[in-house]
This record gives C-alpha cells, structure tokens and sequence, in this order.
C-alpha cells in the first residue's frame, strides 16, 4: 500500500518550494507531515520482511533470526518513535519573557530547526538495514535530502531498505541509492553534501574526514570500538556467562559494541595448591566450557586479514587462547574461525587497542576496580562498556567511564532503543545517532529575533553615564548577595539621575 496521497503537498507548499530558493518540496512539508511518513515506512519494512531477511543473508550471518531481532524490529520501532516523537523534538522552541535579560527588555526570540540539505549516509556491512535505516529516516524528517551509499555486499539489501522508504511515499528526489563503490561516496562529497554521516572503522573515518576538510563539511562519525566489560566481584556468574556469549557470538562477532576485552579482578592464592597460581573466578570455566562448544562462524571478508593478523601476533607475543582452536590459514582462506578467548596477553599488545570485528575477546586481570576503570578511559577506542555486579556499585564504575554508552548487567539489546543516542568518544567517533539528540543533529538550528515597542537603549546615541547605568544593571542582576545588588541598584539610579539633569 502506498500512502503517497495522503501526504502530497498542497498548492501553497508548491509555491513556497519554487520561491525560496528553489528549496526542495519535501523540505517544504511540515515536520508533522514528514514523520508522518517516516512513521508509515515502518508498516512497509513489516511487509517486506521476508525480503529484507532473503536479501540479509550471507556467510557471516548465520541465522534469519538475528536479522528479526537486530535489524528489522528496532528498525521499526525507531520509525514509529519518529511518527509519535519527531514533531515535538524539531518543533520551533520560543524564548520569551522567562529568563531574559533586563537590557534585551521588548525582545522575543524562536529557534528553528532547519535541514542541512543533501545528506551523505555511508552505510556498514554489519547492520546495513538498522544503522543505515535510521540514520536516512531521521536525515529526511529533519527535512534533509538523502543519498545512501552502501557498503559493498549490501547493495541487495540496501534498495529493499529504500523500496520501502518509496512505497509508503518518500519522493524519490529526495532519496537517491548510490552504488557501492568508494568513488560513489569521494564523487558525491566533491560534487558537494551538507552533511556526512558514517559508520564505519576508524582509518574510513579518517579518510572521509581528510575529504571533507577543505570544504568544512559537517560529519557525524559512527566508528569501531574495543569495547570493556568489567566484572565486579559480586557479578551474577550465570548473567554473566550468558551476556558475554550473546554479546560474543551474536551476529559471528561483527557487532561493534561486543565484548572485546574482559576485566575482572585478580583473585587470592590458592591455600592449598600451588601458591603462585592465582584463583581464577568459577564464571571464568563455565564461560570457557560454553564457547568450546559452538561451531565455527564465517568472518566477513573485510575483517579477515586483521582479525588474522591480531589474533596470531597476541599469540606469538605470549598470549594463550583459552579455546585452543583458532587457525590463521583457515581464517585467511575462508574467514571460518572458532570462538577466541585470549588470556596473559602482554598489556601493551595492540590488540587490547584494535577494532575487531569477529567472536575475539581478551581476559584482562586487574588489581583494583580503579585499574579497570583507568583501562577503559585509556583506550583511544571508548564507544561502549558494559559493567557487571550489584546496582549500587556498578553505577558508581558506570560514572566514571568516558564512553558513549554504559549498559549495566547487559550487553548491546539496551542500545536499541529508539529513545536512546548512540556515539562514541576518541577514536571511535563523534557526534550521535538516533534518539532526539540525533535527530536534533540531522537539522541545523535558525534563530529569529523581533524587537517590540519603542525601547531599544543600544541605539541612542553614547553617554558619559552609559558605563555606569550598565554597571549597575550588571550588578543588579548578578550581585552575588543582597548588599551588592542593592549596590549595583543605586549605581542605576545614579546613572538615571545624571541623564535626567543633562537633559
């Protein structure tokens, strides 16, 4: 079903679009009328599920029900929070009478959120139909023309995405598919956007970055991380083990937020066997025992090189994979690989700083929960964390990592919210996505200021009083105490005073 009609817009929105700068006619729709639409995709995405799940496919996904439950559903459920929401957050916001300053005395004020225009969105391979699907649907009920280019490998899947997008009535000027090809994204940043927004690795974001330097182009970058998961010693073992398998192996490992590095702290000796053998957490043999057991995954062909490279350095640096599996040929051949869980790997090996995109993670051994804390906001890569143990003392960790996101007795589900921002600090990015705040950043706000009345003292002519009037306007208002307002009250007088007698 197409729900073009319902929104085409009326004569007087022609008008306005062929008179103001030949502004886009879906930027001259109301924001009301825009997630309207954007709202109505979602029933469009529901329908074509099967496609999109089909198109999803490969060797590195393994099961349609992530597809389900990591893309489709969340994606749905962003459009819907757009409909409900998306008004209200891009709506104009008046500033009157409350809070003004005494000498702006007359003056009223309204900030506009506008659109920045054409919007570049390069999508990932991982979750080509979540992470581009939101990001396009927020860029065009802020008002934004959109151009889409996919990673390569998702170029199926990407115009399902968009064919839905165009069934329920986005204009197709206003949403245009690139190829996959990098010379689509460098062609299009030459050709001139007013924003790019990524998600990508770290080195795509430099490159896109070097770009769109010399024309100060807007960016909002989406980037890897190298993600912590600190253990308390409190932590419920079996939530535990759990999470770090799901957060592992979900989606074969290829999900930027899963667990790449695991903290916990060191444990007494052992009383009665071997004094230099530290006692190693009961959590630790069980999560062990569960991924021995799964089967191999396929590592995307983007990742498998580095993945290689990482693993069989920490590995000849001293470091000992607890599931004894990994083969480097075969990873490098075909990308299929076991789980890895590395142990007594020296810490200033790179891999504890290198975005990883498949079922990796690195046993830490800590000291001091203060350890743990300094080891994450050290990591140039600080775009989630996920913290282990009783509520009262994981949040106090949670308040003290520099990240973007911060789940408590989780991993990655909490970040799909609709409501929730999503970005990272240091090399993993800057700028959001999703949630008001990245809607908010899809627009560029517009602030218009009326004077009324007859009152506007910055346009009369100097005075030799002036310094003093306004001296003592300043002190009224932000004297630190009774008596220095009152001080700053009889300066205003006195200034008064002297222009009454000079008249």
């Amino acid at each position: 079903m197409s729900f073009t009609r319902f929104f085409q817009p009326d004569e007087n929105e022609l008008n306005r679009a062929t008179n103001y700068h030949e502004q886009p006619i879906w930027a001259m729709r109301s924001n009301r009328a825009r997630c309207r639409l954007i709202g109505a995709a979602r029933h469009e995405v529901a329908a074509a599920a099967d496609r999109l799940v089909a198109a999803s496919r490969n060797e590195q996904r393994r099961e349609d029900v992530e597809t389900v439950a990591s893309e489709l559903i969340p994606l749905c459920d962003a459009l819907g929070w757009i409909a409900r929401r998306g008004p209200k957050v891009l709506a104009d916001r008046r500033v009157g009478l409350s809070g003004r300053p005494l000498w702006l005395w007359g003056v009223g004020s309204r900030v506009e959120r506008l659109p920045w225009g054409r919007v570049l969105i390069l999508g990932t391979w991982n979750y080509p139909v979540f992470l581009s699907g939101v990001q396009l649907a927020q860029a065009l009920a802020g008002g934004n023309t959109v151009l889409l280019k996919p990673a390569r490998g998702s170029e199926a899947v990407s115009e399902e995405l968009v064919n839905a997008f165009y069934r329920a009535g986005v204009p197709t000027d206003a949403l245009q598919l690139l190829d996959s090809s990098t010379e689509a994204a460098k062609n299009a940043i030459d050709d001139g956007v007013e924003l790019v927004v990524l998600t990508g690795a770290a080195k795509t974001g430099q490159a896109v970055l070097h770009q769109t330097a010399d024309s100060l182009t807007p960016t909002i970058m989406e980037l890897s991380g190298v993600d912590a998961v600190v253990v308390l010693p409190a932590a419920d073992p079996e939530r535990l083990v759990n999470a770090i398998g799901f957060g592992l192996l979900f989606n074969s490992g290829a999900t930027c937020i899963g667990p790449r590095r695991v903290m916990y702290l060191r444990g007494r000796n052992l009383p009665d066997e071997d004094l230099k053998r530290p006692a190693e957490p009961t959590w630790l043999g069980e999560l062990t025992e569960k991924l021995q057991s799964c089967p191999p995954m396929i590592v995307h062909p983007a990742a498998r090189e580095a993945v290689a490279d990482a693993v069989a350095s920490a590995l000849a640096a001293g470091g000992v994979d607890r599931i004894g599996r990994f083969d480097e040929s075969e990873v490098r051949r075909s990308g299929r690989m076991h789980p890895v869980v590395l142990a007594d790997v020296p810490r200033d090996h790179a891999i504890l700083q290198t975005d990883l995109f498949a079922p990796v993670m690195t046993l830490m051994e800590m000291d001091s929960r203060d350890e743990m804390i300094a080891e994450v906001n050290d990591c140039p890569y600080r775009l989630a964390a996920s913290v282990f143990g009783p509520r009262h003392e994981a949040e106090q960790v949670a308040a003290e990592l520099r990240v973007g996101s911060v789940t408590i007795n989780d991993l990655v589900a909490p970040t799909a919210d609709p409501r929730l921002p999503f970005g990272g600090r240091g090399s993993s990015g800057f700028g959001v996505t999703r949630g008001p705040e990245g809607l908010l950043a899809m627009t560029t706000p517009r602030v218009i200021s009326t004077r009324s009345g007859r009152l506007a003292p910055h346009l009369v002519s100097r005075r030799d009083s002036d310094a003093e009037l306004l001296t003592g306007v300043m002190q009224w208002d932000h004297g630190g105490n009774f008596r220095a307002r009152i001080a700053g009250l009889r300066r205003l007088a006195s200034a008064v005073g002297k222009r009454r007698r000079v008249k």
